[in-house]
Order: structure tokens, then C-alpha cells, then sequence
């Protein structure tokens, strides 16, 4: 290994653990560089900084940073308290290792309310950082203010600048399509149309038509919302969408990316309504084949709203509205799915986590979400839409030269070496191999792995590490494929209500179908919308589980003192961390509470062992536990074995 200068200046992203040390990854050393906590100068999590190489300690590397280059975050929701006479805001993030003092704070100021606090100034680590109340959210605790503090920790608003309101009302007088508008679209209204979509849904962004071709084929049409046609580049309605770049979903609510005047009534696919559609529509053979395919603007007016649930029960029973219609996609889409599987697409279905909430938004149950057939359905033609339409512009755009910068892709690289090793080991722990005997991981492997722990207790936590080990998917102008996919050609074109790039790729289509040429400025421009939608999509799934995570330990406030079902899912120097079998509420048995014997942990075999009994801990394992207390402060679980 190319040996560093001890001196050298050198730059990265540092991440703060909440125990308050900070870890900054760089190119040439196999481990992160640590940070101790006094040596942080004021470095919060996720800043890009500049730190200088210290000694080697415990067989690692340490440093200390120089400078904060840049903040990645200047927001904080906590809670206020009050410490000697000073009003200071101690945050929900736990990696936020010290309180903000708030010394302006206003009238309604109170111990125990929640609050947004802009962080004013910050550069000496032996002073407390100081920070300005933007909003009160309300008392600590109460459902609907933790809900709004999640949204906020994360970077989202939860309301619309009133200029972003006003665009939409003056859209929204303007419902009635007019006529020559319709004319000069393929029409779809007299063919059988209709949506499929969750119970409690309100935007509606997609709808499949199908009908019987006379040589035995089907013509399925796909109609997505066509939000591109109203939300136009630089309006103001624009930028927020381009800034939020997703709805986020809570355990209780949406906050839309668009305002509920274009999501929920002008944009949406609401049955018995003339609605303007962007369409992929494809002539398919009995076993999925895609014979033709159309793209282009259309206007549709769907017969009947679905959902999930009343669709699966006209497939079960055989007869109901539309049943042939239901049938006849059904069977196409497990075709197209059978395809899928055959080319090596990865099953990462895990379960879905929903609560039963009372009036005041308290849990008082959990269950599991149940995938439908109806639920695939939808999903298959999604993505034959969405890789047809990838597959289209990269051939198109290859034509003219533009190849690299003309679209927004959907990619999913290749698991990198290092983390598949890391896999590798862990699975072979638990007993089971991943790879077959060629050089290179395929996903035909991961799916044989996926059969062999079907129904398994450790099938859940195997999924989790699976993921974990693989790049994320994010969106690119540069197509490297769809690794989990298996698809040489990916990109999100079907829910423009409520993610922003595919209301690009509406846009880029537009010039596709139409033969003319993408201005120079927004070819430059795709890149970095690109990068900031990527970003903000982990911001919004974080805000999702964060919401899930409190809502569990919530639930489990009212247990505590019950024995439950459990499965090893970590184990670290500490204790041992264990997953609730029904809810998959996660939390620490702590070594002390593992019996009389003294637990070390054995990282390469992923066990903990007593030294005296060689007694073992290992991740899997099935245990019964006791449930020791539920902090919603630090959205922790304590178990005790029982």
C-alpha cells in the first residue's frame, strides 16, 4: 500500500457516530480514519472537512479535522430545555453530539416543546454552537407533531409556498380539456381502462387499458400521468418539485412533492374523468412477448378505480367487473415475470410494516402487509414500461450522438468485491454459501440463496444483509444497467405525481416521439438533477423507516414486561441486537443481561461466547426474550432474555 504523508492535507465526507466519533473515509486505506470527538472541531455529521493524519491507535488509524469546508446541514428539530438560565435545543439525531444554544428564544418558548433551529454560527469546538428558532412544532410526544418533526429533520417541508399554491389554483380552474388539445392526441377513452391502486390512495398515477386484437394478441396500454404537461421548466411549481424530487410516506401520511390541487384531483387518473396521459402501449403474445410498442401522448378516461384488494377478489373468484380483463393481464404479467426470473432478476420481496392507529394516531397494532397478485401485476408492467422506454431512448439518442447525457437512467451496479466478501463470510457464518462455482457473482446466485431460506426464520435478516451489500440504486445520465433488475436498460417513467424524475423523462420523451433535439442547457442540466433527486430519495426513505422505527417503540411502550419471539440480527461488542418476530421491532440485549458468564464477541463468526460456558449468541438464532423498556426519546428497545 502506497504509504501516506503524515502532513498531507487531505478531504472527505466525515461520518459522526452517535457515541460522538467521527469517521472519514479515504482512498488507499482499508479502514476509515478515525476521528476521536475532541478532535471534531466542530464537524457534524455528513460535512465535507479537511482533517491531517494523526498516530495509529488500537491498530487503527486516527486523525483530526483542520476545517468544516462545507455543511451538510444547517436544520435541526430537537427538543427545548432550559440549563442554567440558557435555552438550549437538544436534537433528535443522536449524532448531533452536542446541544445548540438558542440565544434569542421567543415568547412561546417552553421546556419539553419540539422545534426547527437554523444553526447561526459554529466555529470554535470549546463554545456551544449557536442556533435561531424557525418554527415551534408543538409538545414533545403528541402523534401528529413527532410526524412533522421527522418530515422537517430530514429536509422536507411539510407546506407549499403560498406562489407554488397560487400556480396550482390558476391550473386547477382549468380542468375541462379542451377539445384541440384532445385531438391531437391518441385517444384511448372507449377502450376498458382502469387504476389499481392501495385502499387508501389518492393520487393515481398510472392506468392500464387492454384489449383483444383479432389475430389472438393483446394490446395493453400504460397511461401515466402527464404531469410534465402542466408543471412547465422554470414555473414556480417546478423548483419546489425539483427541490422536494419525491412525496415522502409516512406510517399515517403522504407529503406530496406537488400541491393536492394537481396530485390528488388535476393530475390524477380518477375514473369517469377525461384525464391527459403520457402512454407506452404494447401488442403482447400469450407469453409476454412485446411484438409492438407505441410511446406518446394520450388521453384516457378510466371505467373503474381499484384497489389492491377488490381486484385480487374478482381474480379469486372468477367472475366480477372487468374479470376478463383482470385475467387476461394476470397471465401476462406472470409471464412477464417468468422472463424476468429467467434472466436472472433478483425476488428482494421483504415484509411491509403498517400500524392500526387510533384517532390520536397511537398504535394499537402492527401487522404485515400481504403482496397480492394484484400488487405484482401492477409492478410487472411498470417495468416492462420503464425498461421499454430506457431501451427506446438509449437506441434513439445514440443515433444522435447524445448517448451520455441524454437521459435519466435508473442503474444498479454491480456489487463491488469488498462488500460481496463481506456477504460471503457472513452467510457462511450461518451456514449457507452464496456463490456458485464461477469467478463472478450473477444474480441467478442471489435468487438461489433467496429459495434456499424461504420460509427460514433468518430469511428476513438474510434479505437485509443482501441489500446492505449492494450499491444503492440511484439515477445516472450514464447507463450502466440494472444489476438487481437484470436489465440492460432502466429508468422511472410512471409516477410523475409523485417523483421528479420521471417527469423528466416525460419531458426528454417528448422530444424522442416528436424528432426534435434537446437544448445544449438542459443536456447540462440532467446530471445534476440526476444527483440531488438520488439524495433526496435516501432522505425520504430515511424519514419513512425513522417514522416506522418510533411507531414500533411506541407500540412496544404498552408490552414492556412481555416475553415475545426474537431473532439475532446483530451482534456487537455490547450485546446482542434481536428483531421482535411480528412487529420486526429491533433492539439490544446488553452483554450483562446474556446470564452469569462473561460474552465476548467473535466478529469473524458473527457470535457472541461466554468464556466460561462457551455458551453462543449468533446471528439467526431464535430466542425468547422479555421486553425491558421502550425509550421514545432515543427510539431504543432493551430486551432481557426470558
Amino acid at each position: 500500500m502506497k504509504k501516506q504523508n503524515q502532513t498531507k492535507k487531505l478531504t472527505g465526507v466525515i461520518s459522526v457516530s452517535s457515541r460522538g466519533t467521527g469517521y472519514v473515509p479515504l482512498e488507499g486505506f482499508e479502514q476509515d480514519i478515525e476521528i476521536p470527538t475532541e478532535e471534531l472541531n466542530t464537524a457534524l455529521h455528513g460535512d465535507l472537512v479537511e482533517i491531517a493524519l494523526g498516530k495509529r491507535e488500537r491498530g487503527r488509524k486516527t486523525g483530526k479535522v483542520l476545517r468544516v469546508i462545507e455543511r451538510a446541514k444547517t436544520e435541526f428539530v430537537g427538543t427545548l430545555m432550559r440549563e442554567n438560565g440558557s435555552w438550549l435545543l437538544k436534537a433528535d439525531d443522536r449524532r448531533l453530539y452536542t446541544k445548540i444554544l438558542i440565544p434569542h428564544p421567543p415568547n412561546n418558548a417552553e421546556e419539553g416543546l419540539k422545534a426547527l433551529v437554523a444553526l447561526l454560527k459554529w466555529d470554535n469546538p470549546k463554545n456551544a454552537p449557536e442556533g435561531s428558532i424557525k418554527e415551534v412544532l408543538g409538545p414533545k410526544g403528541l402523534h401528529s407533531v413527532e410526524m412533522h418533526a421527522i418530515v422537517l429533520e430530514h429536509g422536507f417541508a411539510t407546506n407549499f409556498p403560498e406562489e407554488v399554491l397560487a400556480e396550482a389554483k390558476e391550473l386547477g380552474q382549468f380542468r375541462k380539456i379542451p377539445l384541440a388539445e384532445i385531438a391531437r392526441r391518441r385517444d384511448f377513452r372507449e377502450i376498458t381502462t382502469f387504476t389499481i391502486d392501495p385502499i387508501d390512495a389518492k393520487d393515481f398515477d398510472d392506468a392500464l387499458s387492454v384489449r383483444a386484437l383479432s389475430d389472438g394478441t393483446t394490446e395493453v396500454g400504460i397511461h401515466i400521468a402527464d404531469v410534465s404537461h402542466y408543471v412547465k421548466p422554470g414555473t414556480a411549481l417546478d423548483r419546489e418539485a425539483l427541490k422536494r424530487a419525491t412525496s415522502i410516506y409516512l406510517v399515517d401520511r403522504t407529503i406530496p412533492m406537488l400541491p393536492e390541487t394537481l396530485s390528488n384531483d388535476l393530475c390524477s387518473l380518477n375514473p369517469d374523468e377525461d384525464k391527459l396521459t403520457f402512454s407506452a402501449v404494447f401488442t403482447l403474445d400469450k407469453r409476454g412477448r412485446v411484438l409492438t410498442r407505441w410511446f406518446g401522448e394520450t388521453v384516457i378516461n378510466s371505467n373503474k378505480r381499484f384497489t389492491y384488494e377488490e381486484a385480487q377478489a374478482i381474480l379469486n373468484a372468477k367472475s366480477g367487473l372487468y374479470h376478463p380483463e383482470l385475467e387476461t393481464l394476470n397471465l401476462l404479467a406472470y409471464a412477464l415475470r417468468a422472463e424476468r426470473a429467467k434472466a436472472g432478476s433478483i425476488n428482494f420481496d421483504q415484509d411491509e410494516i403498517k400500524f392500526k392507529l387510533d384517532p390520536e394516531g397511537r398504535p394499537l397494532g402492527v401487522y404485515r402487509k400481504e403482496r397480492l397478485a394484484t400488487n405484482l401485476l401492477i409492478e410487472d408492467f411498470m417495468l416492462l414500461a420503464n425498461r421499454e422506454i430506457a431501451e427506446f431512448v438509449y437506441t434513439h439518442a445514440k443515433k444522435k450522438g447524445v448517448r451520455d447525457r441524454a437521459f435519466i437512467y435508473r442503474i444498479h451496479g454491480v456489487p463491488k468485491a469488498d462488500r460481496l466478501e463481506e456477504l460471503e463470510v457472513f452467510l457462511r457464518a450461518i451456514g449457507y454459501e452464496l456463490r456458485s462455482h464461477s469467478k463472478t457473482v450473477t444474480p441467478h446466485d442471489f435468487n438461489t440463496l433467496f429459495k434456499q431460506i424461504e420460509g427460514t426464520p433468518e430469511e428476513n435478516l438474510i434479505k437485509v444483509a443482501t441489500i446492505r451489500s449492494m450499491a444503492k440504486a440511484v439515477y445516472s445520465t450514464k447507463n450502466v444497467g440494472h444489476f438487481g433488475l437484470a436489465f440492460k436498460y432502466y429508468t422511472n417513467f410512471t409516477s410523475p405525481i409523485r417523483r421528479y424524475p420521471d417527469i423528466m423523462v416525460h419531458r426528454i420523451m417528448r422530444h424522442h416521439v416528436s424528432g426534435t433535439n434537446i437544448p445544449e442547457y438542459e443536456l447540462a442540466s440532467y446530471e445534476s438533477i440526476a444527483i440531488a433527486a438520488s439524495e433526496r430519495e435516501v432522505e425520504a426513505a430515511e424519514a419513512e423507516r425513522d417514522s416506522i422505527k418510533y411507531k414500533q417503540v411506541e407500540f412496544m411502550q404498552g408490552n414492556v414486561g412481555k416475553t415475545f419471539e426474537a431473532i439475532v440480527s446483530g451482534v456487537a461488542e455490547w450485546g446482542i441486537y434481536v428483531e421482535e418476530v411480528e412487529t420486526k421491532a429491533e433492539g439490544l440485549v446488553r452483554m450483562r443481561a446474556l446470564g452469569s458468564d462473561y460474552f465476548v464477541l467473535d466478529k469473524k463468526n458473527y457470535r457472541v461466547v461466554g468464556e466460561r460456558t462457551k455458551k453462543t449468541y449468533s446471528l439467526g438464532d431464535r430466542l425468547r426474550v422479555k421486553l425491558v423498556s421502550a425509550d421514545l426519546d432515543t427510539r431504543t428497545i432493551d430486551w432481557s432474555l426470558a
